[in-house]
């Protein structure tokens, strides 16, 4: 069984995949088909966890790949040269997806460097947990939903203008939507709101022709985890999934290629659930 080194906890967020111990397994793990040739991907929280490895399997199936990071600069560095060793055209990103100039700034980085933008995959997220909901400050809850939701309503006002017909959008959101969390009660909401959000996108957007799905993951092996709890708890983290450990990466990043790329052109307003056997309602 994987031991989760108690030295390896992260008092911050988002967390630093070059420290955690195990480090997460992102690499893709079959050979590229061509399935986003030539389209232009534009990943948030795109250098570490799920955006890391979505970000190396999109390079890897032809896309070339811009990246949003807020501050784990090193992170950034290590995913930009895992997708050039793709040989696809890597683009890093610094910046708050909560300030949505930074986003519009982001979209324009973007657009200038690659002429368009395809896919949009929403993935940024913080999360803080806490025993006792009345310990849950004014400024968690509002940097919680503006990190989670409102990056993800900005991101997606900034890029609409360039997404063309048969481009795709792909939202984040989590299990913790369907089952709540009692120790992430700020965080758990925001990932409803994204639901509510996506779901409510695919309708707006179906007349342009632009699909808006989510993946839901279980338990992850990402950097939000050594940087949101203590030790017992990243002990144990994942074992009461079915399969009774933590999901990595590069089990979840299939399920945004899917919806990304054209296998999955009939399919708007859904979710994928790489959550390791969870029995939820959909």
């Amino acid at each position: 069984m994987t031991q989760y080194s108690d030295d390896r906890v992260q008092p911050r967020q988002p967390g630093y995949e070059h420290e955690m111990d195990p480090p997460p397994e992102y690499m893709p793990r079959h050979p590229g088909s061509g399935r986003l040739k030539g389209r232009i991907a534009l990943i948030t929280g795109g250098d570490s966890g799920i955006g890391r490895a979505t970000a190396v399997l999109f390079a890897r199936e032809g896309a070339q790949v811009a990246i949003v990071y807020k501050n784990e600069s090193r992170d950034a560095e290590d995913t930009a040269e895992a997708i050039r060793a793709e040989g696809a055209e890597a683009l890093t990103i610094r910046g708050d997806v909560g300030d949505k100039a930074f986003c519009q700034s982001a979209v324009d980085e973007v657009i200038d460097r690659f002429g368009r933008l395809d896919i949009l995959v929403n993935n940024a997220a913080e999360q803080h947990a806490q025993d006792r909901f009345e310990d849950v400050s004014e400024d968690q809850i509002e940097q919680t939903f503006r990190t989670n939701i409102f990056g993800q309503m900005f991101m997606v006002q900034c890029a609409l203008p360039h997404l063309k017909e048969g481009a795709s959008i792909v939202c984040v959101t989590s299990i913790t939507a369907y089952r709540g969390q009692d120790l992430l009660i700020d965080y758990a909401s925001t990932k409803g709101a994204i639901l509510a959000f996506l779901r409510a996108m695919a309708s707006k957007l179906a007349d342009r022709g632009i699909r808006v799905n989510g993946v839901a993951p279980g338990p992850i092996w990402t950097p939000l985890i050594p940087a949101s709890f203590p030790p017992d708890k990243v002990e144990s983290f994942g074992k009461s999934s079915t399969l009774g450990r933590p999901g990595q990466p590069n089990e979840v990043a299939p399920s945004l290629l899917f919806l990304a790329c054209d296998d999955a052109s009939y399919m708007t307003g859904h979710v994928l659930h790489p959550d390791g056997g969870a029995a939820i309602a959909d």
